[in-house]
């Protein structure tokens, strides 16, 4: 049993609890500054009924491989790559939601108000999507941080998934409000999920 908290499973887990505690805390307080305590729900912590089963069945392989197999989880390497892609994630997603400010928001909106903006500068030069692409990155990061295999294939894939139907839908709206110029903006700039347009 002591093989199963061993350094690297206490050092793997406590990165993944700080990853999710820091990614979920941080998404709702910009939310609270940039919107406003009254305009923003606890759906600004983005955790889903979804959301917490995934997380529990990465909680599950982890245990079960330590257990079973526990040199899974020693590939240094791996696991020093997840933790950068959560940084990186992380980080491209926050920088996202400085950038737009106002006009980034957890819901896709449907109606244009007047604060919303297209924001064509900052990362979104790069990217036209990057919270969703930080989400990406970060959420298949922990779990190749942790070493889980299962579930960096089933976090990419769903995640991935989820994205692939969000961006037209969103797009198709963001086209309504902005017409030529998101066009134009969409032509030149990669929505920054892989296989997405």
């Amino acid at each position: 049993m002591t093989e199963v908290f061993s350094y690297t499973a206490c050092r793997q887990l406590s990165q993944m609890i700080f990853a999710i505690i820091f990614f979920h805390s941080s998404e709702y307080m910009l939310a609270v500054g940039i919107h406003g305590k009254s305009n923003v729900t606890l759906k600004s912590l983005l955790i889903s009924k979804n959301y917490l089963l995934a997380m529990m069945l990465c909680f599950l392989e982890y245990f079960v491989e330590i257990v079973l197999c526990p040199g899974l989880k020693e590939y240094w390497w791996v696991s020093q790559t997840g933790l950068a892609m959560v940084v990186v994630g992380e980080t491209v997603r926050k920088l996202a939601i400085v950038t737009a400010g106002r006009s980034f928001t957890h819901l896709i909106k449907i109606y244009h108000e007047d604060h919303h903006k297209l924001i064509t500068y900052g990362v979104y030069r790069f990217i036209r999507h990057p919270g969703y692409s930080g989400f990406l990155v970060w959420a298949v990061g922990t779990q190749i941080m942790l070493c889980n295999p299962i579930s960096t294939i089933g976090f990419a894939v769903v995640v991935w998934q989820f994205f692939a139907e969000r961006i037209p839908y969103e797009e198709y709206f963001l086209r309504q409000f902005f017409g030529r110029e998101y066009e134009e903006y969409a032509n030149q700039v990669p929505s920054g999920v892989p296989f997405v347009k």
